[in-house]
């Protein structure tokens, strides 16, 4: 079979020259802000155990693997997200490294499911993380990365919106209503998709837990929820005097 007739895999894609270089540009930037705002760069293989991804991700994540034996008989996948492997390092190196540590990572991730609009099954994933610091302000340093990100690219303030979870406020509302510890980080997946995911198909996962669709709708909309942590990161984003 002549090599013309072969076509990209589904979810996967070719870059000539045009989008090589947009791609190149947009790689650049999110360097050059993450290195302006004090991150070193860091880089993990694009192939890891299996276990590292199995260990705590549960939910739908484990089901979007591209899992295979290697020729070695070891249980191996394709990276579907950074945070695991940059666990993995970080517990590795940290002794090595005043802290907090401040890193970054670009690099392609694979996930198996269906191609998108915007995201297919191999993708760029620009990582920035702070470890080492649980105060609101990393928090407010990360969204102010983000929006520097944005504006370096040429977006102007009125183009996009940060959206920020009070993951604490979430977590106090699942230990209301009895959802089991071991559970909360599948509930927080559903939760991050309120805006994008269907009514009647989100609706019946959330019910599985014991709420309403309604019930998380009303919760998040009375700012009388928000934790005293979300109220503290709000503070310190408003300091910042982000540039519009």
């Amino acid at each position: 079979m002549a090599a013309s007739s072969f076509q990209t895999l589904p979810g996967f894609r070719d870059f000539a020259p045009r989008e090589c270089a947009i791609r190149n540009y947009l790689v650049e930037t999110w360097r050059t802000v993450a290195r302006q705002h004090g991150f070193v760069e860091y880089e993990t293989p694009l192939l890891e155990d299996t276990g590292l991804y199995l260990k705590k991700s549960g939910g739908e994540l484990s089901k979007q693997l591209f899992r295979f034996q290697d020729q070695g008989e070891r249980d191996v996948t394709l990276r579907p997200e950074v945070t695991a492997s940059l666990a993995r390092l970080a517990a590795a190196k940290q002794r090595e490294f005043p802290k907090p540590l401040k890193w970054f990572e670009i690099g392609m991730c694979f996930r198996y499911e269906k191609p998108q609009k915007g995201r297919g099954r191999e993708f760029i994933q620009f990582n920035a993380d702070i470890l080492g610091e649980s105060k609101p302000s990393a928090d407010a340093e990360l969204i102010a990365l983000a929006v520097e990100t944005m504006l370096a690219l040429g977006f102007r303030g009125d183009d996009f919106i940060v959206r920020v979870s009070d993951r604490r406020a979430w977590i106090d509302f699942a230990a209301r209503n009895e959802i089991a510890d071991d559970k909360i980080d599948e509930f927080l997946q559903l939760v991050d998709k309120i805006e994008r995911e269907p009514a009647d198909s989100l609706g019946p996962k959330l019910a599985s837990f014991g709420v309403q669709l309604a019930e998380i709708q009303q919760f998040a909309a009375d700012p009388d929820n928000a934790s005293p942590d979300f109220l503290e990161l709000m503070r310190e984003v408003e300091a910042r005097q982000l540039p519009a």
